[in-house]
């Protein structure tokens, strides 16, 4: 579903992606995982094209971005839902006004059929009736609850997810894995996860990716990647101080 290919980027002249090569198999859960400042979030930014690869290709859904008009550009970003690390809702809106933005931008649907999408929508996801409560109203959890059906009301072939569990507690954290294997299994959407949570990464993925300064190290099962012997992977995988990472 999304292939990026010899990918490149610099930014303020560090060179953060280093011919990166990764591939998101469809309809799975792709976990990339690393440290800080190695590049997770960078690509994430140029899957969505908030900005643009130095070099290399990047390929969604069988079309390479690169090929596109500015409105062909517009269409495919459509196909892509985001969650925010910190949900990103609009703070002076409610719940209700957050989950129907989207249909109330791009579509031409009436305000009685929005209603109903919003009101499913957060069933969903496990909200059902905090349609007029405000963000600041909501726990972190529901926040990115609320997040999160706001990405999927275009109904998404892809879901990006930036951090998903950073400042959750563990069982908050459950919670927002199990959504996220819901809409995969339930929606058939393709979803690619920027972690660093090992235990959370490990239960929801179809497939891991080690990140480290900008390339793929290790990638494959979770099962695979704890028994892979890079030093690199495994001091990261068990938390080590001392070590190569």
């Amino acid at each position: 579903m999304i292939l990026l290919e010899r990918l490149d980027k610099r930014l303020g002249g560090r060179l953060i992606l280093d011919a990166l090569e990764l591939m998101v198999p469809k309809g799975r859960i792709t976990v990339v995982m690393g440290g800080s400042g190695h590049g997770k979030s960078t690509i994430l930014k140029l899957i969505m094209g908030f900005i643009t690869p130095d070099a290399g290709r990047i390929v969604i859904d069988g079309v390479d971005v690169s090929t596109l008009n500015e409105l062909q550009r517009l269409e495919l970003q459509k196909a892509i839902g985001m969650s925010f690390q910190y949900s990103a809702l609009f703070d002076s809106m409610s719940v209700y006004e957050n989950v129907a933005f989207p249909l109330r931008e791009h579509t031409k649907l009436k305000e009685p059929a929005i209603r109903e999408r919003v009101a499913e929508m957060l069933a969903r996801v496990g909200l059902p009736g905090t349609e007029a409560k405000m963000p600041a109203d909501l726990s972190g959890g529901m926040k990115k609850r609320v997040g999160v059906a706001r990405a999927i009301m275009l109904q998404p072939k892809i879901m990006l997810f930036d951090e998903p569990e950073s400042g959750l507690d563990p069982v908050t954290t459950t919670a927002i894995g199990e959504l996220i294997m819901e809409l995969r299994d339930q929606f058939r959407i393709t979803c690619l996860v920027i972690s660093h949570n090992l235990a959370n990464s490990m239960t929801i993925a179809d497939k891991v990716c080690m990140l480290y300064k900008g390339r793929i190290i290790a990638e494959g099962t979770p099962r695979s990647l704890q028994e892979n012997p890079n030093p690199i992977l495994q001091q990261f995988l068990h938390g080590r101080s001392q070590g190569p990472y």
